[in-house]
């Protein structure tokens, strides 16, 4: 026997794909915070994009395992077009990487240095060192894929498992 609220019940979903969505955004955004502050790796202005889509998805995973019913249910729903960002930034940020097209963000292009004096353009320098959008970072050597490729990858992969609970939810409410 379940536990009330943890499975599937009246409106066909329980808690699990809410917490499972806010786990699986968590880790996303654990692996860049380690890439970052554990590997060194400096995020580029289209990595940081990368995130939010991510931090919407905790959010939104949050509040469907708080949900009852259609609520839950709901919030699966809006976590649809979230992923789907995030396969576009994905694949945007890889068409940069790759030389397909030019970055979208004018941090990613090279620094246009003004007249002035070594003083004036020092003082115009950004306190963080910026990293080129076409420079990929690897996380696994030998392994072909940048960090980029696969987050776009994880992206599509949470992506169908909203699907499954969507379809599943559907499936069982008509029992």
């Amino acid at each position: 026997m379940m536990r009330r609220g943890y499975g599937m019940g009246r409106g066909g979903m329980g808690r699990g794909p809410g917490v499972v969505l806010a786990l699986a955004g968590l880790a996303a955004l654990g692996v860049a915070a380690w890439a970052e502050h554990g590997l060194g790796e400096v995020p580029c202005g289209l990595c940081l994009w990368e995130r939010w889509p991510w931090r919407v998805l905790v959010v939104l995973g949050l509040f469907a395992a708080l949900a009852r019913g259609q609520g839950a249910r709901a919030m699966l729903w809006l976590a649809v077009p979230v992923m789907l960002a995030a396969c576009g930034l994905s694949a945007v940020h890889v068409g940069v990487e790759q030389g397909w097209w030019p970055s979208p963000l004018p941090e990613c292009r090279a620094p246009v240095f003004h007249p002035g004096s070594f003083a004036e353009r020092l003082a115009a320098m950004p306190l963080r060192p910026a990293k080129p959008c076409d420079a990929p970072n690897y996380l696994i050597g030998g392994l072909p894929l940048s960090m980029t490729a696969m987050d776009g990858v994880y992206a599509a992969c949470v992506l169908l498992v909203i699907a499954f609970c969507l379809f599943r939810g559907r499936r069982s409410g008509r029992r």
